[in-house]
């Protein structure tokens, strides 16, 4: 990709955003019935090509359960309210009548109480107990040590996120460093990893034997670390970006792995874009704040609470619908954020294309 120059001996990479890109329809069409929305990731069969973000505002056990019957996966923040409290409802309405610039030390209050292994184990055992995929997200900082509690109580599926993962976490001199490869390996549960941004990082990602990686962070604080950090690539060129180490790492070891879009996206067509750019599945955060979630439209990024930098705070939406409304319809409102599986599956239709694999091949525009 050519470069522009910024200045004098330093250029940048010409980057995009889903937004800026467009599918161009096939030479055919074809009913929405016949459009396969299935998805695989390890040994685990989907009906939606959808993770959840691991927010408090979105994900309790109970909608974890929820969003796994309606065919995704519900993935909890094994770090987050429901680990360090008994029951963090009542505290989540409390947090929720806060102004806003009171909120920020509220949430810092509340994620102080120490996480506790025995809730860890009781809320992976009660997603498992409904009969849905299990999954859970912690921090590199914290994985090694919720790595027992995590295998003893048969997680089925595991998140290691952050803001920027690398294949080696270095922590403070007295600590040991956490080297993903070995920790993968280690254990005997699927592991997704990101938010991966670049070829190389990606690539590195990939050879820890990771089942996926994620691409971005549906977090909703892409926003708040760019202009805290400085830190960000434009999303459908990181998906391009990640979907070329995908593919190299495939010619180098026959192992393919998933890509899953984690950036922000609030419609089917964002979705559906995403995977033309090369996604297998995506991690969606604020498009699930709904009426039957534990912030009622309200949610906050896993930064907002941080005890030095806090990044982002309480987000507040006008909830779609309920999370079936949202997800799988019916459609109630014309901005597409209800039925936005059925809005993937209508652009899928009426770009010829029959599965998601089939869509990765989509021809795509650039938006002058």
């Amino acid at each position: 990709m050519p470069e522009v120059e910024i200045g004098l001996g330093k250029d940048a990479r010409q980057g995009y955003d889903l937004a800026d890109v467009a599918i161009v329809p096939g030479r055919r069409t074809r009913d929405t019935d016949i459009v396969d929305l299935t998805w695989e990731l390890d040994a685990f069969r989907f009906d939606l090509p959808l993770l959840t973000t691991p927010l408090d505002g979105i994900v309790s056990p109970a909608t974890a359960v929820a969003i796994g019957e309606l065919g995704g996966v519900g993935v909890l923040d094994l770090e987050g309210l429901w680990t360090r409290h008994d029951d963090p409802q009542p505290l989540i309405d409390q947090l929720l009548e806060l102004p806003e610039g009171q909120a920020t030390a509220r949430l810092q209050e509340l994620y102080a109480e120490p996480i506790k292994p025995g809730l860890v184990r009781d809320r992976i055992k009660e997603i498992r107990k409904a009969g849905v995929v299990s999954c859970g997200a912690v921090t590199p900082q914290r994985t090694v040590d919720l790595a027992d509690v995590i295998v003893k109580a048969e997680l089925d599926l595991v998140i290691i996120h952050g803001t920027v993962v690398s294949a080696e976490h270095v922590t403070a001199p007295d600590d040991e460093p956490l080297n993903l490869k070995t920790f993968v390996r280690r254990l005997d549960i699927p592991v997704v990893v990101g938010g991966a941004t670049s070829y190389q990082g990606a690539l590195h990602l990939m050879r820890t034997g990771a089942a996926g990686v994620l691409v971005g962070s549906a977090g909703a604080n892409d926003a708040h670390t760019a202009a805290t950090l400085g830190i960000g690539v434009p999303q459908a060129t990181a998906i391009a970006d990640v979907r070329a180490a995908r593919m190299r790492h495939l010619d180098e070891t026959g192992v393919y792995v998933q890509v899953i879009a984690a950036g922000p996206m609030e419609t089917g067509g964002d979705i559906a874009k995403a995977v033309a750019v090369g996604a297998d599945g995506v991690m969606l955060g604020p498009p699930l704040a709904a009426s039957d979630t534990p912030g009622r439209g309200t949610l906050w990024p896993q930064t907002a609470w941080h005890g030095h930098l806090p990044r982002g705070t309480l987000h507040r939406r006008e909830p779609a619908g309920t999370l079936e409304q949202v997800l799988v319809g019916p459609g109630t409102e014309g901005e597409g954020r209800t039925n936005i599986m059925g809005a993937l599956r209508a652009a899928m239709a009426m770009s010829g294309f029959e599965s998601l694999k089939q869509l990765q091949k989509a021809e795509l525009v650039v938006r002058a």
